[in-house]
């Protein structure tokens, strides 16, 4: 790839003293549902008396990296089959993967959800049907093939969300309108910015289910490690509403974050659409940057570092915004229209997020940068902590001035030896260390 205007600064090498790091390993209080797909069945029973042979029902497959999407799926679609429905699978993301059908079906083969291996159709298309228009508010939006099956299963992880604060945030209500919505019902949402969301984006979801089209909700809470802890079937009237708003609770209290108030760098490995919508939670890295919406108190990092977009992203570098330095090998991963498209769909989210860091050669001379510009006088005991992504707040690198603080915390415990900063001879950061 040519870096055009880049090249010129490819020579700029700052300098700074690396820290030493300490392996770190953060532990949480965190409930685990034992047995996925006995809770999927479990949840699923109140839905036998309204199963009815023959019936076509379309089950939503989000695009998060939620950790057993496709067994809950997988168990969902079975289930049904053996009641004598006609399971299949719907593509429920709003604009991601590039917004095309194809690129929706990629995203959800990265997660195991292929037909093969869920032995039903994956229907995906961009085209909706216009249910109607809330007064004052956005179309009501319904992905085509979700319009013309007879029932609507919505399957969604439910957690904080990382644009706005409302009772209903991410979960059930979101993918019923946003994610079934597809482009241009996201887009029509996303229009009236943050507030809008937490008012527009509930409407709509209940707009959807008042037509009585959705049999309910399987909700999955995840826990600090990645795992489920709760599965929870939600009946349509509790859907974008208290009961929804009470799982909301739960997992907001489940969230894992970073155990550090103040924090000078911030290296992660990696962001992307699987870690977050955001590319990384805001709720973990202290940053909103959303017009309109409030900073949160904590923590507080000066600098941020990425070093890659995952693979499941397909390139969709949205977030990298929220980071203040990357390397050029950046540069060459993003798919740009992915981007826009993602970034223009979602409205005043996308305008400070989707901006370009400052970029340098190599991931050495990106955090040296951080370093260096950190506002630290001392940079030999500058804070710094290094984590894969935002959604492992469990395994950290810590920087050795942080020492004393990592002792004193309850949920703290290290885990290995003081080790050098890992690059390799061409600057690049060494694999995290087993």
């Amino acid at each position: 790839m040519e870096l055009g205007p880049f090249e010129r600064v490819r020579d700029v090498r700052p300098q700074a003293p690396f820290p030493r790091m300490v392996p770190v390993r953060q532990s949480y209080d965190a409930p685990e549902e034992p047995d996925v797909v006995a809770a999927t069945r479990r949840e699923l029973e109140p839905l036998r008396p309204r199963i009815r042979q023959g019936m076509t029902v379309a089950v939503t497959a989000g695009s998060r990296g939620i950790h057993d999407i496709a067994t809950v799926i997988k168990t969902a679609c079975a289930w049904l089959r053996e009641l004598g429905a006609e399971p299949f699978i719907v593509p429920a993301m709003g604009s991601h993967g590039g917004a095309t059908a194809e690129g929706q079906r990629a995203v959800l083969a990265s997660y195991g959800v292929t037909e093969e291996a869920m032995g039903v159709p994956i229907r995906a298309t961009m085209e909706t049907v216009v249910l109607g228009e809330l007064p004052g508010g956005p179309s009501v939006h319904l992905d085509a093939h979700a319009a013309r099956a007879e029932a609507i299963l919505l399957v969604n992880r439910i957690k904080p969300h990382t644009d706005f604060r409302g009772n209903i945030e991410s979960g059930l209500g979101k993918i019923a309108a946003i994610g079934l919505g597809k482009q241009q019902g996201a887009e029509g949402i996303h229009a009236y910015g943050a507030k809008g969301l937490a008012e527009w984006m509930p409407r709509v979801a209940r707009y959807i289910v008042d037509t009585g089209r959705v049999l309910g909700g399987l909700a999955i809470i995840e826990n600090a490690y990645e795992r489920t802890a709760k599965l929870r079937f939600v009946p349509p009237e509790g859907i974008a509403a208290e009961t929804e708003s009470a799982l909301l609770d739960e997992a907001r209290e489940m969230l894992g974050r970073l155990p550090f108030d103040e924090l000078d760098v911030l290296v992660v490995d990696e962001l992307g659409k699987d870690k977050s919508g955001a590319g990384m939670d805001t709720n973990v890295i202290g940053r909103m940057w959303m017009p309109g919406v409030a900073e949160p108190d904590r923590p507080r990092i000066t600098a941020i570092t990425v070093h890659a977009i995952s693979k499941a992203s397909y390139g969709n570098g949205v977030g990298l915004g929220l980071a203040d330095f990357i390397p050029f090998r950046i540069l060459e991963e993003i798919d740009l229209q992915a981007v826009y498209v993602n970034a223009m769909t979602s409205g005043v989210g996308g305008l400070r997020r989707t901006k370009i860091p400052l970029a340098l050669a190599t991931d050495r001379d990106a955090i040296a940068a951080a370093i260096s510009m950190c506002g630290r006088s001392d940079p030999e005991n500058v804070r710094l902590v290094r984590i894969h992504d935002t959604l492992d707040t469990v395994n950290l690198l810590v920087s050795e001035s942080l020492s004393d603080e990592v002792a004193a915390h309850p949920r703290l415990e290290v885990v290995g030896a003081p080790m050098d900063f890992g690059f390799t001879s061409e600057g690049a950061l060494a694999e995290w260390p087993v």
